[in-house]
Order: C-alpha cells, then sequence, then structure tokens
C-alpha cells in the first residue's frame, strides 16, 4: 500500500475533521436545519475550502452516513466473531451499540423525506454497499434467530431489520435523557428490553 504523502495526509485530517463536525451538527439539528456555514465555523476553515472537499451539503450528509455505516459494519463484524454467542445476541449488541451512539450525540439524524439527500445517497456506491453488506448480516441472524424461536417467526424478517434499523432514531432514548432522571445505561436497557421483549413468538 502506497505510502500518504504529507499534503494527502493534511487533506485526510481535515476530512476526517469535517466529517466528523458535519456528524455532531446532523444528530444535533438534523439535516434541514444543518448549514455549511456551520460546518466550516466548527472545522475552523473557510466555506470554499470545505467546498473543495464535499461540493454541497447533500454530499457532506452523505460522508456522515458513510462514515456511520462503517462503524456499524466494523461492530457487526465484531459480533459476528464472537464464539458460541446466539443471532439475538448479536442482534442485541449491534442494538445496543447503536442506542448508545444516539445518546452520546453521535447519530446522524436525517429526515425521511428529502429527496435531494435520498438522490445523493441512492447515488453514492459506498454507502449503498455498506448498507447492503450491514443489512445481509442483520437479515441473516434475523432468520437465524427466528429459526431458534428467539425472534417471532411470524413476523416478515424485513419488518424485523427494518425495526432494527429504526432503533438508531428511536426518540425515547432521548425524551427520557432530557428528562434527566435516568441514566444512559438505564434507558438503553430499558428500551432493549421493550424492543426485543415485542419481537418475541406468542405464548
Amino acid at each position: 500500500m502506497a505510502r500518504l504523502s504529507f499534503r494527502e495526509q493534511v487533506l485526510r485530517v481535515r476530512e476526517d475533521a469535517i466529517v466528523a463536525a458535519v456528524n455532531r451538527l446532523l444528530a444535533d439539528k438534523g439535516f434541514d436545519l444543518m448549514t455549511v456555514d456551520e460546518v466550516a465555523a466548527d472545522v475552523g476553515i473557510a466555506k470554499a475550502s470545505l467546498y473543495k472537499h464535499f461540493p454541497s451539503k447533500e454530499a457532506l450528509a452523505a460522508a456522515a452516513m458513510v462514515r456511520l455505516l462503517q462503524r456499524t459494519l466494523a461492530v457487526v463484524d465484531e459480533q459476528a466473531q464472537v464464539e458460541g454467542a446466539r443471532a439475538v445476541q448479536r442482534l442485541h449488541a449491534v442494538v445496543r451499540w447503536a442506542l448508545e451512539v444516539q445518546l452520546a450525540g453521535e447519530m446522524p439524524s436525517l429526515p425521511s423525506q428529502n429527496s435531494s439527500l435520498r438522490a445523493e445517497l441512492i447515488g453514492h456506491k459506498e454507502y449503498l454497499d455498506l448498507l447492503m453488506q450491514v443489512s445481509e448480516h442483520l437479515g441473516a441472524w434475523i432468520v437465524q434467530a427466528q429459526a431458534d424461536r428467539d425472534i417471532d417467526p411470524g413476523l416478515p424478517a424485513e419488518v424485523v431489520l427494518y425495526s432494527v434499523f429504526a432503533r438508531a432514531c428511536d426518540p425515547v432514548p432521548g425524551f427520557l435523557k432530557a428528562g434527566g432522571q435516568h441514566g444512559d445505561e438505564q434507558i438503553v436497557a430499558w428500551v432493549l428490553d421493550l424492543f426485543f421483549r415485542s419481537l418475541r413468538p406468542p405464548r
């Protein structure tokens, strides 16, 4: 693997700082309220310099989503290496991680309906490849968990998969944290228990 030049290393560090800033702002304000000016100010660079790395607000959000999926895939791969774990335990660990990331203020908040951003993501090969890899892993665990009867086999697997993804933007943890009466660990435990209990086969 070729070693990066000093200039390339500087550019890589700057891009990492930009994506980290975008991630924080998306988590705090969401895509609609985030501005390119805020990103540039957070990183401490001119907006013109930022545009040399990312041509649009949509491209910035897409980069943050790619980074999130890279982190997610790393967690999924880590769980895949845990010997003797049941499929539902692997799913449980991934959902726990997503909830903890959300409570730490590091989960990008994106609108469900946004044509410009959707177009950016649909045309983003790395994003789609990563999303497919994560979905395939989680989908296989869901099917296995249904075969193990840890998850209701009467539920369509894709419904369970979408519900797992939805935990990353579940508003309940944020509401409970904002109340100031419960710690993150307790909030995560409650949400996990409620979610996975809802997936169990009927008795």
